[in-house]
């Protein structure tokens, strides 16, 4: 099977979905490489540019088929504490570059015991788990998925 195209979570007919991928965080920003579905089926993906895969997402087959991209369960730590707090903890978060996932009231970052004593020395909460990382793309991402050719989209 080749792929040619990516679809975001919601944008494609779920009728079309014939198989998925479970893949982690680093797995999921490609362009061309053979992944192995979780039937066992091989498909090459083969796009013009890498892309950022998000979980939901349909890799669209030459088939006309769509694959579910599903972010596989990793190794993070879960942070809560107030608002206020949160909005504190994000910012030493984004100063740092980390890839953050927002929830309504929590975030969730990679398993890193470094930041997870800082965000405990501010006073949050920090909660191991294995649990699917799929991070906010960031504000320069179009379309949800990261494509450009810097790492984190700025010089230094």
């Amino acid at each position: 099977m080749r792929a040619h195209a990516v679809l975001g979570a919601g944008d494609w007919d779920e009728v079309l979905e014939v198989d998925q991928l479970l893949l982690d965080f680093d797995q999921r920003f490609r362009r061309r490489i053979v992944l192995t579905t979780v039937a066992g089926a091989s498909v090459t993906l083969d796009l013009p540019h890498a892309v950022r895969l998000r979980d939901g997402d349909g890799i669209l087959l030459e088939s006309g088929s769509m694959i579910r991209v599903c972010a596989r369960p990793e190794p993070v730590h879960e942070i809560a504490a107030s608002p206020a707090l949160l909005m504190r903890i994000a910012w030493h978060l984004g100063n740092r570059h980390l890839p953050v996932q927002f929830a309504e009231d929590t975030l969730r970052i990679r398993a890193d015991h470094v930041i997870a004593a800082m965000a405990e020395g501010l006073g949050a909460k920090v909660r191991p788990l294995d649990a699917p990382f799929d991070p906010e793309p960031g504000a320069y991402a179009a379309g949800g998925h990261h494509h450009h050719g810097d790492e984190d989209g700025h010089e230094h």
